[in-house]
Order: C-alpha cells, then structure tokens, then sequence
C-alpha cells in the first residue's frame, strides 16, 4: 500500500457538484493498493498513520498525531500511485490492484482509521473525483508498506 498524507487545515471531495466528504483539521489521505495488498497491510498503514506526530504542540514543534490534534481524515482511492513511468511517456499501473481487490481493501484501510478513533469520510472508489486540499505547512509525507 502507498499513501500520500497531506495535513490540511481543510479538505474536501466533490463528485458531479455535489460535495461527498468535508473536514476541517486533520488529513487527507490519498491511498493507492498494490497488487500484494491484504488486511494485514492496510491495518499496518493505518496504525502508522493515526500514530505520525505531524501536528503542531503548543511550542510549534511538530510532536502530536492526527488522534492527539483531535483531527479528522478524508480518504482517497488513487491507483495513479501505482504509476511505473520508467518506459515512454505514458504510464502503466499494471502493479495496481484490480478493483475487486483495491476497494475493499480501501474500505477496510478506512474502517481501520475509524476504529483507531480517527472520524474518517472516503471519496467513492473509481469515480471522477475533485479533491480539494488546503494543505497546512505544507506538511506532505509519503509512505509504503
């Protein structure tokens, strides 16, 4: 599993005009699966994630988690992470998970969130999402497990 985690001061997902997911403080989290993906893997990502100390304490520094901040996350199915752009110009995600694969394990990663104490909306898996992101910091941290 891939995931971006971008700390936003706001974020929010809109299909077809019409607004699906909201938050104010906390993450949005654009989640790709890969082919080798499972359960194990997505309760692993989500522990790290609700446990990353990227949130400010009262000296600035960067030393609470999302749970710590009382923030609140969105998350994004994004395949594109998956992108192998080695050979020309047009990228293969042939290491992408199939849907049949990747949405569960995307609901699941989500529900993991949840049952960590992190309130967490989802965008909708294969739709044409708009993603609105006001990123805080910027604070934008790749991870792989």
């Amino acid at each position: 599993m891939r995931a971006i985690v971008q700390r936003v001061q706001r974020s929010s997902v809109e299909i077809s005009g019409k607004r699906i997911a909201e938050i104010g403080k906390g993450l949005l989290i654009l989640l790709g699966v890969g082919q080798e993906d499972n359960d194990e893997k997505a309760r692993e990502l989500a522990e790290k994630i609700s446990h990353l100390r990227i949130f400010s304490d009262e000296n600035g520094k960067m030393n609470l988690s999302v749970l710590e901040a009382g923030g609140s996350a969105i998350v994004v199915s994004q395949f594109t992470l998956f992108a192998d752009t080695r050979k020309g110009n047009r990228p293969s995600f042939i290491s992408a998970a199939p849907p049949e694969i990747a949405s569960p394990l995307c609901a699941r990663f989500a529900q993991d969130l949840q049952d960590l104490g992190i309130p967490t909306q989802t965008g909708e898996f294969g739709a044409h999402m708009l993603v609105e992101i006001l990123n805080d910091g910027p604070v934008t941290i790749n991870l792989e497990i």
